[in-house]
């Protein structure tokens, strides 16, 4: 079976909640010289990043996944879960003079939030370069968020090297220059965006779904709890959401959406059987917290599937 590489963000989530409110400790009249401290009551830290959470799910659907990107001298457990996993993190580069990059992010009671992040070791992403790799065995390539000036060298270094991939700017889009979100979405296979973000994409560039569709094989818009667009040159198909048993986190659905839009795409599915994997794996994530404290067998993969949408 051929590797998919997932280029993107490896992190840490350091999550804390603060049982006051943040209002009650900062006075608006000394807004502009703080000195503030705010004792927590818990601290849960999670693993996260792009790269680990989509590799995570490609996984569970039988696929897989290399990682490519940069992590610090903290990773070695983060590393061992992943293998465990079935994913492969040799193309990870390890930085032992550096952290993992690392989010800090405390919720007070009124669901407010003060959130720090250090870059640490992803600020060397754009050292990597594809050309530097084995890709023998790689039928596609995820470009996914993390620094800007990595996703951008990656995307072209594979136009360079005509290897196949989904260009996936999510949160970087503000980071984007438009030209920039132009060169990456024209060149890929697939690219995908939620609504938002494609709303912010057409604004920034003038691209509409017509235009991106003269160049890129199939276009893929998420829209959270209403399912999802899925358009070639030639068809588009709208897709529900999978039921969810419950709702305890949406914040890895996406990650988890990419896994299934692909296992679909390289099996040569029809774009309604693409959308509707995606849509199973997707709901998985959602009924936990966390991108990757779901399980799943491939055989409970087909019978959700058979659950929500009929035998394929």
């Amino acid at each position: 079976m051929s590797k998919i590489l997932v280029c993107g963000s490896i992190a840490f989530d350091n999550i804390m909640d603060f049982p006051g409110l943040f209002g009650e400790h900062i006075l608006s009249e000394s807004i502009h010289s703080l000195n503030v401290s705010f004792l927590v009551n818990s601290l849960k830290r999670a693993r996260g990043g792009t790269a680990p959470n989509i590799s995570y799910n490609l996984a569970l659907v039988g696929l897989k996944p290399s990682i490519v990107g940069t992590a610090g001298r903290d990773f070695g457990e983060y590393r061992q879960w992943l293998e465990s996993k079935g994913v492969d993190t040799s193309n990870i580069r390890i930085l032992e003079d550096d952290f993992t990059a690392s989010c800090f992010i405390t919720t007070d009671k009124a669901s407010n939030q003060i959130t720090v992040f250090y870059p640490g070791a992803m600020a060397k992403d754009p050292e990597i370069s594809m050309k530097n790799l084995d890709l023998s065995d790689v039928s596609m390539v995820i470009v996914a968020p993390t620094e800007p000036e990595a996703m951008m060298k990656w995307a072209r270094e594979c136009s360079e090297l005509k290897v196949p991939y989904m260009f996936d700017p999510g949160m970087q889009i503000p980071r984007l220059s438009a030209e920039q979100l132009a060169e990456g979405i024209m060149g890929s296979t697939i690219t995908i965006m939620n609504e938002y973000e494609f709303m912010m994409m057409k604004e920034k560039t003038g691209l509409d779904k017509k235009d991106i569709l003269e160049k890129v094989e199939l276009f893929v818009e998420t829209k959270g709890s209403k399912g999802s667009i899925l358009s070639t040159r030639n068809t588009e198909v709208h897709i529900p959401a999978a039921k969810a048993s419950r709702v305890a986190d949406p914040t890895g659905a996406g990650d988890a959406f990419r896994a299934g839009l692909i296992k679909g795409y390289m099996e040569g599915a029809p774009l309604e059987i693409t959308g509707k994997y995606a849509s199973v794996t997707a709901v998985y994530a959602v009924e936990h917290k966390g991108g990757t404290e779901h399980y799943y067998t491939i055989d409970e993969f087909y019978k959700r599937y058979n659950e929500n949408f009929g035998s394929i």
